[in-house]
C-alpha cells in the first residue's frame, strides 16, 4: 500500500501551504415519503387535486413562503465534529500524497491519525459515528465534499446549487431541498473549480460561465458571482447509469409499444431523427436510447458542447467543442467540429444539442450520404422545430433565400419525436411527427402518434393514452430498403 510521507510518527510535510479545505453543515429534516429532504409542497397532492383550481390559486396567493428549517441530527453532528478534526487532520498530511491513494487506502491512512485527533479534542465516538466521520473526510480530499452523498444516490436526477446554503434536488419528478449545506462561499467555489478542472475548463472572474462534465457523463453548469447574486450556482443533470432502451421506456409509460417500435425502425433504418422538446424533457436519454438500433457496424461521431452522450454502440467516437482562451482564442465550436467530420468517415453524425449555424452543416451532412444522423433541439412543438431549425440557418452569415432553406429540411428531416416533461414531473413522448414534403412555400407534416390528455388522478398524476393516427407512413420506401416495410405499416395503421 502507497503510504503518506510522515514525519516523527504523523503523517505531515512541513512548511508545505495547505488547501483551505470547507466542510459540508448537513440540513437535518425528517424523513418524508419521498426520501432524503423535505419536500417542496406542489399542487399535486391529494388534497389540492381534489381542491377548487381557483381556490388553490387564492391559497398560493395569500400563503406565505417558509424557507425549510434545519433541526439537529445524526449527520449534522458529525459535521460539526468533521469542522474541528479537518483543520488539525489537514496539518499532519502532505494532501498531494493523499490524493494519489484510493479512498479505501486513504480511509485505512485516516484511520489512526482520526483516533489521534478525536482523543485531543477528547471526542468519543462509536463505531459508526467513526465510518461517517471518515466517509466525509474522504469526500473531502477525493471527492467533491458533501456533493458526493447526491452524486452516490440513483434516484437523484438532477442537483441544483443556489448558494452554498441552498440545495435542491430533483427526485422521481419532485424537487426537494436538500440535507446539505457547504461552509461558505470559498467552499463551493474551489468545488466548482475543480469539478472544471477535471475537464480542462476554467471559472474565475474572467469567465464566470462554464459547462463540464463529471467522470459518469453528468453534465454540469457553473456560474459563478457578478453574475450569480446568491453566490456560485451549480446545475448537475444526472444520467442512469443503467443504459435505458426504449422498451424500457414504454413499460414506464413514456410512450405506447407501438411507438416504441417505430422508432426501432427508424433507427435501424437510418431516418433523419430531430429529436425536440424543453429542457429536462428527457432528449439526451431518448438519444442514447435510439443509438441502441444503430448497426454494429456502423462509424458514429458525436459532436457536443460538453460531452454527455452515451451511445449504446461500439463503434461510436465522441467529439467535444473548445471554448476560447484568455486572449479569446482558439476556440472550436460546434459547426468547425461538424465540417471536420465530414472528413472521418462516419456513417452518421450526431449533434448533442443544435442551437446554432451547425445546423446548416448537419442538413448538409445528413443530405450528402450520411442518412440516419440524429440530432437534440429545444422547442416547444415540432411546428416550432422546423420554424427554429429556420430561423437558425438564417442567423447565420450563409448567404441563402429562404425558399432554399425551407426545401432543404423538408427534403431532409423524416422524423420529429417531441418530448415533454409534464406538470406531475412524468417524462412523456407526445408526438412523433412526419417531415412530408413542401407545399408551396410551407412544410408538410403528418403526425403518427399524439399523447391525448385525458385527465388527473387524485395523486396529481396525468392520464392520458397515446393515440396512433393510423396514417400510411411517408418513409415507407426508406424502411422498405432495410426490410421492415411490413413491420413499419403496422406499427402505424
Amino acid at each position: 500500500m502507497t503510504s503518506i510521507p510522515t514525519r516523527n510518527g504523523h503523517f505531515s510535510a512541513p512548511g508545505t501551504p495547505r488547501p483551505a479545505f470547507g466542510s459540508a453543515k448537513p440540513i437535518s429534516t425528517q424523513p418524508t415519503a419521498l426520501g432524503l429532504g423535505q419536500a417542496v409542497p406542489a399542487a399535486s397532492d391529494e388534497h389540492s387535486a381534489t381542491q377548487d383550481p381557483l381556490a388553490r390559486l387564492q391559497e398560493r396567493s395569500t400563503g406565505l413562503a417558509e424557507a425549510p428549517q434545519a433541526t439537529d441530527s445524526f449527520q449534522h453532528a458529525i459535521h460539526r465534529i468533521k469542522e474541528q478534526v479537518l483543520p488539525r487532520l489537514l496539518e499532519r498530511i502532505d494532501a498531494e500524497a493523499a490524493a494519489t491513494l484510493s479512498r479505501e487506502e486513504l480511509g485505512e491512512q485516516f484511520r489512526p491519525i482520526t483516533e489521534e485527533v478525536l482523543g485531543e479534542l477528547k471526542i468519543t465516538l462509536n463505531r459508526r459515528e467513526q465510518i461517517a466521520l471518515e466517509k466525509m473526510l474522504v469526500d473531502e480530499l477525493l471527492g467533491f465534499g458533501p456533493l458526493e452523498e447526491l452524486l452516490r444516490d440513483s434516484d437523484i436526477s438532477d442537483i441544483m446549487i443556489n448558494g452554498p446554503e441552498q440545495t435542491y434536488i430533483e427526485r422521481k419528478g419532485r424537487l426537494e431541498i436538500a440535507p446539505i449545506q457547504f461552509r461558505n462561499e470559498e467552499h463551493l467555489l474551489q468545488i466548482a473549480q475543480r469539478i472544471c478542472n477535471m475537464v480542462g475548463r476554467r471559472i474565475d472572474q474572467t469567465t464566470p460561465l462554464a459547462d463540464a462534465r463529471l467522470k459518469d457523463g453528468s453534465r454540469v453548469n457553473v456560474i459563478i458571482p457578478p453574475l450569480s447574486l446568491r453566490g456560485t450556482a451549480i446545475s448537475i443533470r444526472k444520467f442512469s447509469d443503467k443504459p435505458i432502451t426504449l422498451d424500457m421506456m414504454a413499460d414506464k409509460g413514456s410512450m405506447s409499444a407501438r411507438m416504441a417500435t417505430l422508432l426501432k425502425i427508424a433507427g435501424a433504418c437510418r431516418f433523419n431523427i430531430i429529436i425536440s422538446g424543453g429542457t429536462g424533457s428527457g432528449k439526451t436519454t431518448m438519444l442514447n436510447a435510439l443509438s441502441k438500433m444503430i448497426d454494429p457496424g456502423e462509424r458514429v461521431l458525436t459532436i457536443e458542447d460538453a460531452a454527455e452522450l452515451r451511445l449504446q454502440q461500439p463503434h461510436w467516437l465522441p467529439l467535444e467543442t473548445r471554448p476560447a482562451n484568455l486572449e479569446g482564442q482558439g476556440a472550436i465550436t460546434i459547426r468547425d467540429l461538424v465540417i471536420n467530420a465530414l472528413r472521418m468517415r462516419p456513417d452518421r453524425i450526431i449533434l448533442g444539442e443544435v442551437r446554432g449555424p451547425e445546423c446548416f452543416d448537419l442538413l448538409a451532412a445528413m443530405n450528402t450520404g450520411h442518412d440516419g444522423s440524429m440530432a437534440t433541439m429545444h422547442s416547444n412543438s415540432p411546428r416550432e422545430c422546423l420554424s427554429r431549425m429556420e430561423n437558425m440557418i438564417m442567423m447565420s452569415d450563409i448567404k441563402i433565400p429562404k425558399e432554399a432553406i425551407t426545401r432543404q429540411i423538408a427534403d431532409t428531416v423524416d422524423l420529429i419525436v417531441q418530448v415533454k416533461r409534464l406538470r406531475d414531473g412524468s417524462r412523456r413522448t407526445t408526438s412523433i411527427t412526419e417531415v412530408v414534403g413542401l407545399e408551396g412555400q410551407v412544410i408538410v407534416t403528418q403526425d403518427l402518434f399524439t399523447f391525448e390528455y385525458l385527465d388527473e388522478a387524485a395523486d396529481g398524476r396525468i392520464i392520458g393514452e397515446y393515440k396512433a393516427h393510423g396514417l400510411r407512413p411517408y418513409t415507407l420506401e426508406k424502411a422498405k430498403q432495410f426490410g421492415f416495410e411490413q413491420a413499419l405499416l403496422d406499427a402505424c395503421l
